[in-house]
């Protein structure tokens, strides 16, 4: 990846390996996009839920000409949370390159014949 990536871990100590893998990720992200100025991952794991266990967040926040753009997975595994988030991302930047193109669906207005 290009551009600098910012990596923040909440309630929860950093992970080397965890690290490694959002690197990863986010150095695919140029495949889709290429012109992203800033890329911030924020995994966290949310406490005082009880009812649903030990849930991991991973949010990607994405700066691109035009707009930011955020994403986000939620699981009870971190790597799994980590590749719902990236999924969400590239879907994100995939639409967002399809609308500076254009290329976004354009429906035709209906014809109504006078009455």
């Amino acid at each position: 990846m290009k551009t600098p990536l910012k990596i923040t871990f909440k309630n929860l100590d950093p992970s080397p390996a965890l690290e490694a893998r959002i690197g990863e990720k986010a150095a695919k992200l140029d495949r889709f996009c290429e012109h992203i100025v800033a890329c911030h991952v924020v995994v966290e794991r949310p406490h005082g839920n009880r009812q649903q266990g030990n849930l991991y967040q991973v949010t990607v926040g994405m700066t691109v000409p035009g707009g930011e753009l955020v994403a986000d997975g939620v699981h009870e595994n971190a790597y799994a949370a980590l590749r719902a988030a990236f999924d969400a991302a590239v879907r994100r930047l995939e639409d967002h390159v399809r609308r500076q193109r254009l290329d976004v669906k354009r429906h035709e207005p209906a014809l109504h014949p006078p009455t």
